[in-house]
C-alpha cells in the first residue's frame, strides 16, 4: 500500500473511536456528524481489511488487530502533534502552571513530600493538584487531563509511558510493647492480628473480601505460597491510619519499608523485617505520549526521577 494514497485524518478517527467505543461519542469529540463518522470507519474497514470495531452485548469491542494498532497510532499522533506545535522555554522559576498527579496515598506521604519542597526552591510560583487514585480513569491520564499517575500498577495500557521512581521492600510496623516483638517470628506473626492497606490503580475502589487471598496483594499473595493466612481485622487504604493503629493497638501493619520508616524515630514504634520473603514492589510514574514531548513536563518528570534516586 502506498502511504501517499492514505487519508493521515483516518487515523485520527481511529484513535479517538478505540479511546471512545462508541461512533457517536467519537464524532462528537470531532465535531463532526454521525454519518461523517460512520463513514470513517467503513473506510478504515478497508484500508485495514478487518472489522476494528465489532457490536457486542458490551458495546463496540475492538478486534485484536485494532488492540496492536492502537498503540502504535496514538504514538504516531501524539509524536506529529508535538513536532507541529511551536517550540516554547519552559523556566521553572518564572513558570505559573498547574500540574496534575495523581498519586497514591504511599506516594504522596514518601515522594510527593521531597518533590513539593524541591518545586518550592526551583519554581516558587507552579502548583500541584494532588489527585487520589479513585478520582482519575486511565481515559484522564491518556487524554492529558492528568499529567502524571505515581503509583504501583498491577497493568497499564501499552500508549502510557511510564518509568520507575524505586524500587521497595516491606517491613513490618507494631507497638514496641507488643509481646511478640521480642521473638518475632512466622509463628508469632501469623498468631498476630494485622492491618491490610493498599490502594492501586485508578477508578472507584470496591470492599475486600478477607476470604479471596489472591485478591489481597504482596503480603498475602506470599504467604498463600507457604499454606499461610494471616488474621486480618482492619482494611484501610491510607498508609497513615495503617502507622497509627499499628502504633496505638496490638496490631500489625506490613507495609512498603518507605512508609514503614515515616515512624522509624518514633519511640513507641519498632520497625522489623517480615519474618518470610516478599518480593520488592516498583513505584511508577506513567503519563500520556500526548505530554511526552512537552517541555515542562519533562522537567517535572526529571525532578520526580532525581527525587527518587536521592530517596533511595
Amino acid at each position: 500500500m502506498n502511504i501517499a494514497k492514505v487519508d493521515l485524518n483516518l487515523l485520527v478517527y481511529l484513535d479517538v473511536l478505540l479511546r471512545e467505543g462508541s461512533v457517536t461519542k467519537a464524532a462528537n469529540q470531532l465535531s463532526i456528524t454521525q454519518p461523517a463518522m460512520s463513514n470513517g470507519l467503513k473506510r478504515l474497514r478497508d484500508l485495514f481489511n478487518d472489522p476494528l470495531l465489532v457490536r457486542t452485548s458490551d458495546g463496540m469491542t475492538p478486534t485484536q488487530r485494532a488492540l496492536e494498532l492502537q498503540p502504535v497510532i496514538r504514538d504516531v499522533l501524539a509524536k506529529l502533534e508535538a513536532s507541529i506545535q511551536p517550540e516554547t522555554d519552559f523556566d521553572p522559576a518564572t513558570s505559573r502552571r498547574t500540574f496534575r498527579i495523581m498519586a497514591s496515598d504511599y506516594a504522596e506521604s514518601t515522594l510527593l513530600v521531597e518533590v513539593i519542597r524541591r518545586i518550592g526552591v526551583e519554581a516558587p510560583n507552579i502548583t500541584l493538584d494532588i489527585i487520589t487514585p479513585s478520582d482519575v480513569t486511565f481515559h484522564d491520564v491518556e487524554h492529558g487531563k492528568v499529567d502524571m499517575a505515581v503509583n504501583r500498577f498491577s497493568e497499564l495500557p501499552l500508549s502510557f509511558h511510564q518509568k520507575v521512581v524505586w524500587y521497595d521492600t516491606f517491613s513490618c510496623v507494631m507497638n514496641r510493647s507488643n509481646p511478640i516483638v521480642k521473638q518475632f517470628d512466622l509463628d508469632r506473626y501469623l498468631a498476630g492480628q494485622h492491618i491490610w492497606v493498599s490502594k492501586t490503580g485508578f477508578g472507584v475502589g470496591v470492599g475486600v473480601d478477607p476470604n479471596e487471598v489472591q485478591k489481597l496483594g504482596w503480603v498475602d499473595a506470599e504467604l498463600t505460597k507457604l499454606g499461610k493466612k494471616r488474621d486480618i481485622r482492619v482494611f484501610t487504604r491510607h498508609y497513615h491510619v495503617a502507622l497509627q493503629l499499628a502504633k496505638a493497638q496490638n496490631l500489625i501493619a506490613t507495609l512498603p519499608s518507605k512508609a514503614a520508616h515515616l515512624y522509624g524515630e518514633d519511640p513507641e514504634v519498632v520497625v522489623l523485617e517480615p519474618p518470610f520473603d516478599i518480593p520488592p514492589i516498583a513505584l511508577k510514574m506513567a503519563w500520556s505520549a500526548l505530554l511526552h514531548h512537552d517541555a515542562g513536563h519533562i522537567w517535572l518528570r526529571r525532578l520526580i526521577a532525581d527525587v527518587g534516586k536521592d530517596l533511595s
